[in-house]
């Protein structure tokens, strides 16, 4: 017992001298590990730095706990992780093409007679795609349309927004997980009108890992609506012989195929063509007049134009005939036209007019003055008689009176009753 104790007493301190020596040679062994962010699709470095390292077993293992190399050596038939440094201070490996599944925590392990390990934590990064457009409802004339910009996958979540005019457009976003990534879209309502139609919007989805860039797509209102139609009519007038060409200019969204030519109340000439929105006819004539219509329809409603021919008799060049005037057909889009070359004639007939208009004045006047006169003449010669006749009845009572004596007095005083 007491050789046992005398043992200790001499052996003990050594004993401890070679544990803390141990130790501390343990202790000075170290692995670090950095963390590393990637882009989806990129290469990936992870690295595991060693302090003291005098050659123990260094294992690295991916985020299931499955060991990638030993000592160096691939003990994970795995072609994307490759092993390109290997030295006492730093071992280093490389992922290529990396995805999201690879994301989480790799090990960098050091056995000795304590292990000791560090995470090297892999994160993935997925930059949205460029975003796409959905057209929730139709977009027509005097309603609204519903668009929806869609970024389907990213992480973290893209930011999007709808621009029109370079300003923002309000619009409700929503948020989907799809595993690691997440779905984001950006959904507004406008309303539309005609003259929307072909507007530009673009939906701009931006992202850290794009670095300040954009990533766009750009949108054209497609804004349906009933058609227009205008006939474009010709220049001047149109005579016998002419050629007459209409064209109908039609608008629509969508644009009417169908272009339909017809002639109120009649049939279309014999030498009409329709080619298309065109209608030709040559050698006109008097029989060519008429109301011509266009008429255009899609699914939103239908629309029609009206053009009235007016074919003129040519004249001759050395003739003064009178002047005539078409006849204009019997329709509700009948209007009223006149050949310039026959108000041209009726200026140039109007000092004839107006001499013969005195001349015929003139007459009116003598003739009136001669009525007046000789009614007048005969009116004076009537009462010369009367008076006349008068005198002569008071002389024949007077000589009576003196001829028949006392019967005089009488005779005056019935002559004065």
């Amino acid at each position: 017992m007491m050789a046992f104790s005398s043992f200790w007493k001499y052996c003990a301190p050594l004993s401890l001298l070679l544990i803390l020596s141990y130790s501390q040679t343990a202790r000075g062994q170290a692995v670090q590990a950095e963390n590393v962010t990637v882009l989806e699709g990129g290469t990936a470095q992870i690295s595991c730095r060693l302090q003291n390292y005098d050659g123990s077993i260094v294992v690295i293992q991916n985020p299931r706990r499955q060991t990638l190399f030993f000592n160096g050596t691939r003990a994970l038939k795995d072609d994307r992780f490759q092993m390109v440094l290997f030295t006492p201070r730093l071992v280093r490996i490389t992922l290529i093409n990396v995805s999201v599944s690879d994301e989480g925590g790799y090990f960098c392990q050091l056995y000795t007679d304590d292990t000791h390990h560090q995470v090297a934590t892999l994160s993935v990064v997925v930059p949205p795609e460029v975003p796409t457009v959905e057209v929730k409802t139709e977009a027509v004339e005097g309603g609204e349309v519903e668009l929806t910009c869609m970024s389907p996958r990213s992480k973290p979540p893209a930011t999007l927004r709808w621009v029109r005019d370079r300003r923002e457009i309000a619009g409700v976003i929503s948020q989907q997980e799809n595993g690691k990534t997440v779905s984001v879209s950006n959904t507004i309502r406008i309303p539309v009108e005609r003259k929307d139609n072909g507007a530009a919007l673009s939906c701009e989805a931006s992202h850290p890992a794009l670095v300040g860039q954009k990533r766009v797509r750009h949108y054209s209102l497609d804004v349906h609506f009933a058609p227009t139609v205008k006939i474009i009519p010709p220049q001047g007038i149109l005579r016998e012989g002419d050629s007459l060409s209409l064209t109908c200019s039609v608008t629509g969204n969508p644009l009417p195929r169908d272009i339909q030519w017809s002639r109120v109340n009649d049939t279309l000439p014999e030498r009409a063509e329709k080619t298309g929105n065109i209608l030709q006819m040559s050698r006109l004539s008097q029989s060519h007049n008429g109301t011509y219509l266009c008429q255009a329809h899609n699914n939103y409603g239908r629309a029609a134009d009206h053009y009235t021919l007016l074919v003129y008799v040519s004249v001759p060049p050395n003739s003064h005939p009178a002047i005539a005037h078409p006849i204009l057909p019997s329709s509700s889009f009948t209007k009223e036209y006149q050949d310039p070359g026959a108000v041209v004639e009726t200026h140039s007939a109007v000092p004839y007019a107006v001499i013969g208009g005195i001349l015929a004045l003139l007459v009116f006047t003598v003739i009136c003055v001669l009525i007046v006169t000789i009614w007048c003449s005969v009116r004076q010669k009537g009462s010369y008689l009367t008076h006349e006749a008068s005198g002569l009845d008071e002389h024949g009572e007077v000589q009576e009176a003196f001829l028949n004596g006392n019967d005089a007095s009488q005779g005056k005083k019935e002559y004065l009753l």
